[in-house]
């Protein structure tokens, strides 16, 4: 059997493989949160890779955009606004005819949905892709069953990392990514590295001299105590290292790194709720160790092949761990291994916010990942 450009030959072992070559623009997906989204990256360079003459598009929440923005694969990145929801009438009405639009207008050939909301199975059916994949959903309806042409399984026994999870779709379609392919996309930008040069240079700061630390998460139930923090930046500062704290732009999450820097015999450097996500990932690529918890940062911490430190609670590392090789050592997990109850994939033990397993991680635990990594100053 003869292929055609941009098919690789383990496409000929599904019998309803797509044919890449007859492929023109491709829509990607995921509507979900900033790190759900980043996750997704390796997708659309994958895609790009083995189907160079494909336009590929995005489809993502419009806070998650800077996530996939500068792409080098990605041709075009539509929108999803959270708020239309609660702008209600005319005006989402509005909103989501102009989106559908703009979509239609693109006339895909292939549609791949990485999650599983209705919107990615209504898309399917109205824009009219020859071809759309999704996750099959476990007692899925009838309909969702038929707005897809190729369903992606699920493991039936354990888990799988969420990149890999993500990747399953190209396979489902007869696409294999190599290793080396399946690493995370995130480019800062120019704009965001100038922003982040002139920090740098303002606050004394020297490339692969600092560590990053961002102690705080959207979910309350994937934090640290402010105790453990402050021990482990003052042991970080005895040992020579300058220290850069960074949150996101929410009150209760600046509230807790200022409430951390009173702890603190000497401040850090404090970003905290300055940054935006491109300058993030510009800072992370500076440091010599990120260090934080499940989070978007972490992941971007991965993204940009800085070696990271991550504290797990109810959320499992097996999933959602740090993505790939880092540039100097390697990524490093700690856990509490006295709760056999995580990881749980609760909100807090109980449902209470608060997760024991983290609350009572001990501090030097932790601090033995961060020497290891870090090794001498």
């Amino acid at each position: 059997m003869r292929e055609t450009p941009g098919e690789s030959r383990e496409m000929n072992l599904l019998p309803d493989a797509v044919p890449l070559g007859e492929v023109r623009r491709a829509l990607v997906i995921k509507l979900r949160h900033h790190g759900d989204v980043l996750l997704a990256s390796p997708v659309i360079s994958v895609l790009k890779r083995h189907a160079p003459g494909v336009a590929i598009d995005a489809l993502v929440y419009a806070d998650t955009a800077q996530m996939l923005s500068l792409h080098p694969g990605l041709d075009q990145l539509h929108l999803v606004g959270r708020d239309w929801k609660a702008a209600g009438g005319f005006t989402r009405l509005a909103a989501e005819w102009a989106l559908y639009r703009r979509l239609a207008a693109r006339r895909y050939d292939l549609l791949i949905h990485l999650s599983e909301s209705w919107r990615g199975a209504w898309l399917a059916r109205l824009l009219g892709a020859r071809w759309t994949v999704a996750p099959e959903r476990k007692g899925a309806s009838r309909r969702w069953r038929a707005s897809f042409t190729h369903l992606v399984r699920s493991p039936l026994i354990g888990g799988r990392h969420v990149v890999e999870s993500n990747l399953d779709a190209l396979r489902r379609i007869g696409l294999q990514p190599a290793p080396q392919e399946r690493e995370l996309v995130l480019e800062p930008g120019d704009e965001a590295r100038l922003a982040v040069q002139a920090l740098i240079d303002a606050n004394g700061l020297q490339d692969r001299r600092f560590v990053h630390i961002h102690p705080t998460s959207r979910w309350r139930f994937k934090g640290w105590n402010s105790a453990g923090w402050a021990e482990i930046v003052r042991r970080l500062q005895s040992d020579g290292w300058p220290v850069v704290m960074t949150a996101a732009p929410e009150s209760a999450e600046t509230s807790m790194t200022a409430a951390l820097q009173r702890q603190l015999e000497r401040p850090v450097i404090d970003f905290s709720g300055r940054l935006s996500l491109k300058e993030l990932a510009a800072l992370t690529a500076r440091a010599r160790l990120f260090v934080g918890v499940d989070s978007a940062p972490m992941h971007i911490a991965a993204a940009m092949r800085t070696p990271a430190v991550a504290l797990f609670g109810p959320s499992g590392f097996d999933l959602w761990g740090p993505w790939g090789t880092p540039r100097e050592g390697r990524h490093r997990v700690v856990a509490s291994t006295r709760h056999g109850c995580r990881p749980c994939g609760l909100d807090g033990c109980g449902g209470g916010k608060v997760s024991d397993c983290l609350e009572t991680l001990e501090t030097d635990r932790v601090w033995e990942a961060v020497r290891a990594e870090l090794g001498a100053p």
